[in-house]
C-alpha cells in the first residue's frame, strides 16, 4: 500500500539511501544492462552530504562504474570541482574522462531513485563520460560502431553542450 504516493518498497530504498549516504557519503545505485540499453550506475547523497553534483556513468561494467563514482565523490567531498569539457586523466590509468551536465529531462530515467531523497528534482548531476582506451569519445566520428548508443550523452541534444569538442574540450 502506498502512503503519500510512496510504496513500502520505495520507503525501504529511501531509508537505505539515507543510511548509506550518512555512513559512506553517498550510495551507488546500479542498473544492469539489457537488450534495450547499457548498464549504468549513479550516486545518491553526494549533493545532500557535500554539495557535490550527483554522478551518473553509463556503459561501464559494475566493477569499473562503482569505483569511478566512489572516487569522484571522494574527490568532490574533499573540495575538488569538476569542469565540463576538461579531460581528467587520473581516474583510470591514462584513459580520459570528461564530465557533462545532465539535462533534467534525463533525470527520471537515469537518476530515478534519487527522487526519493530529492522529491522536487532540484539537484545537479554530472555525467562521467569515459573514452575508449584509444581516446575515442561517443561523439568522435571514428568511435567504435554503436559507442554513442552504448554511452549516450545525457544533454538535451545528445552531444556535449557545455563545451565544443576539439575546440575548448576533448
Amino acid at each position: 500500500m502506498a502512503l503519500n504516493g510512496i510504496t513500502a518498497e520505495d520507503e525501504n530504498l529511501r531509508q537505505w539511501l539515507l543510511r548509506t549516504a550518512d555512513e559512506d557519503g553517498h550510495a551507488v545505485v546500479e542498473i544492469a544492462g539489457d537488450n534495450d540499453g547499457a548498464p549504468y550506475a549513479f550516486s545518491v547523497g553526494a549533493w545532500r552530504r557535500f554539495g557535490a553534483p550527483e554522478a551518473v556513468v553509463i556503459g561501464l561494467p559494475v566493477d569499473l562504474a562503482r569505483p569511478l563514482i566512489d572516487l569522484y565523490v571522494r574527490r568532490a567531498s574533499a573540495g575538488e570541482r569538476f569542469f565540463p569539457g576538461l579531460p581528467y586523466l587520473d581516474f583510470f590509468d591514462g584513459v580520459p574522462v570528461v564530465v557533462e551536465r545532465v539535462h533534467k529531462g534525463h533525470y527520471p530515467e537515469f537518476l530515478g531513485s534519487a527522487f526519493l531523497l530529492y522529491p522536487s528534482g532540484e539537484f545537479p548531476a554530472l555525467q562521467l563520460i569515459v573514452a575508449t582506451p584509444q581516446g575515442k569519445w561517443p561523439w568522435s566520428p571514428d568511435a567504435p560502431k554503436g559507442f554513442d548508443i552504448w554511452q549516450p550523452v545525457l544533454t538535451n541534444s545528445g552531444f556535449p553542450e557545455s563545451w565544443r569538442p576539439g575546440i575548448d574540450g576533448p
